[in-house]
């Protein structure tokens, strides 16, 4: 699932290598995704980073304009 990148970000950053690895491939998204996105998923969307998917794509949808434009970048290739 495409939006699944955004929770995998969150979980990369404090995860053992090991445990991350086993996370992103639960989650799409390539690395340089998650990475463009994890700051403003931890910044904007702390309250729901445990919640699905698609709970956290919407917090990120209602901070949109205050995403950084890499992260801004990453939900629009990917039809968000």
């Amino acid at each position: 699932m495409r939006k699944s990148f955004l929770v995998a970000a969150l979980f990369s950053l404090s995860l053992s290598p090991v445990a991350a690895a086993e996370q992103q491939q639960q989650h799409g998204g390539t690395p340089e995704e998650q990475k463009a996105c994890a700051h403003d998923v931890q910044k904007y969307c702390r309250v729901v980073m445990n919640d699905s998917d698609l709970v956290v794509l919407n917090c990120l949808q209602q901070n949109r304009t205050k995403l950084t434009k890499a992260c801004d970048k990453v939900l629009t290739d990917h039809g968000q």
